[in-house]
């Protein structure tokens, strides 16, 4: 599994992954198919069994797709908290290989999580993925790529064996060649 999600950290969601895995709805995704589509209504969310999935926006602008972030085998993939209401999802979720989930309807998780059993897991969720989201943000002007790129190697070191060089440019929002020669940079540091 890799250590990617930071929101993840701190929290207990083995109550969440259990009930996925006995009620939800066995998906397969070949590497391309789409989970939600930018623009389209988000109704699912899901736990990844294997493979991994791409978190896209489109830059009209430029014409370019940017991977915002990725799910792993062992987390959870969906555009949260968009499907659980059906509202317009702001990303595209693409496979990035084979996958297999366990899909819940938003619908069905907004009831768990409003259910005695899980009251304040919404929020605490919620509360998680903002600080993710947020340190991202403040990386980006805080932190030369050399750094984030480093970062993220320190975070989930097995990323470079399960992504490819392009991916892993276009999370950090530069050219594949940069960090190529960042890698080679760190090679020679060795």
């Amino acid at each position: 599994m890799i250590d990617f999600n930071s929101y993840i950290d701190g929290l207990d969601l083995s109550g969440l992954q259990k009930y996925f895995i006995n009620n939800g709805r066995v998906t397969k995704y070949s590497k391309g198919d789409y989970f939600v589509k930018a623009g389209e209504k988000s109704h699912y969310i899901a736990y990844v069994d294997c493979g991994y999935f791409n978190y896209k926006v489109h830059n009209f602008p430029e014409g370019k797709d940017y991977i915002t972030g990725f799910a792993f085998k062992g987390e959870f993939v969906g555009d949260y908290p968009n499907c659980l209401y059906g509202m317009t999802s702001e990303v595209a979720i693409v496979a990035g290989t084979s996958c297999n989930v366990f899909q819940l309807t938003g619908e069905d998780l907004c009831k768990l999580l409003d259910s005695d059993g899980m009251k304040g897991l919404k929020q605490t969720i919620s509360d998680h993925l903002f600080s993710q989201i947020y340190t991202q943000y403040l990386d980006m002007y805080r932190m030369t790529t050399r750094e984030r790129y480093k970062r993220l190697l320190l975070r989930c070191p097995e990323i470079i064996q399960n992504i490819n060089l392009k991916d892993i440019a276009s999370f950090l929002k530069v050219t594949p060649t940069t960090i190529s020669n960042i890698r080679r940079e760190i090679t020679f540091e060795l």
